[in-house]
């Protein structure tokens, strides 16, 4: 059996864990798990309740972790409990994978240097204040030496849907990935060219720009603190 926790956390950006849960669980061999700190509801950044059906204490051994992103990625990024358990869990994985701006907690956690990852358009260059290396793709697997998990990341959001189609063909093999893909009837067709920043009308891309200037210096400001705050957890062995 192959053990996969998605971490579900105050505020995260609910389509960023669904889409993974979505398409992973079903899978033949394959079992998902949604960690927390605790068991209680957890609202998601739309207010919609999710509920965890494990922790960080009680979590069974995975061999696949996955972080989503979204607005409560900020808290995450200085909370020395998520970091210490993301670092410890780190150390038996096989996959550790994120979706959208989860890829800027795994950096704070110190556990993206030197790798390549993706992340939201407008959050990517982030990844390298915690010794990532940002890429510009929709999804980035970054196998790294012999001996330690690989990464694979998802860009934003809908993102995590076909990041998920491909670690779905790495667990279990392409052809179970293809028949839950036909089953979920992804075919993307969006009405607009606008999911892209290559591709959405330069207004448009300008309007984003401006209206999310402060949250990318917020987030870079909380990334840094995380940093920090795990350059202290590894003095102290953690």
């Amino acid at each position: 059996m192959i053990h996969v926790g998605l971490l579900l956390f105050p505020g995260v950006q609910q389509l960023d864990i669904i889409g993974p849960h979505d398409v992973l669980t079903g899978l033949p061999e394959v079992q998902t798990h949604m960690v927390w700190k605790t068991l209680d509801p957890v609202a998601a950044s739309t207010g919609l309740r999710m509920f965890p059906d494990t922790t960080y204490a009680s979590c069974p051994p995975l061999d696949v972790l996955i972080v989503p992103g979204g607005g409560g990625v900020n808290a995450l990024l200085t909370d020395a409990e998520t970091l210490v358990w993301l670092r410890a869990t780190s150390r038996r994985l096989t996959h550790l994978c994120s979706v959208c701006t989860g890829s800027l907690i795994l950096a704070a956690a110190g556990l993206l240097r030197g790798r390549r990852a993706t992340s939201h358009w407008r959050f990517r260059e982030l990844v390298a204040e915690g010794g990532g290396i940002p890429v510009a793709e929709r999804i980035v697997t970054d196998r790294g030496q012999e001996g330690t998990y690989t990464v694979m990341s998802g860009g934003g959001v809908t993102a995590g849907i076909d990041f998920a189609l491909a670690l779905a063909a790495e667990l279990v093999g392409q052809d179970e990935a293809m028949r839950k893909q036909l089953y979920l009837e992804y075919a993307p067709a969006p009405p607009f060219e606008a999911g892209d920043p290559e591709t959405a009308p330069a207004h448009i891309l300008q309007q984003s720009l401006e209206a999310t200037a402060p949250n990318v210096a917020a987030r870079r400001e909380s990334v840094r603190a995380g940093v920090a705050m795990t350059a202290k957890l590894e003095a102290e062995g953690k």
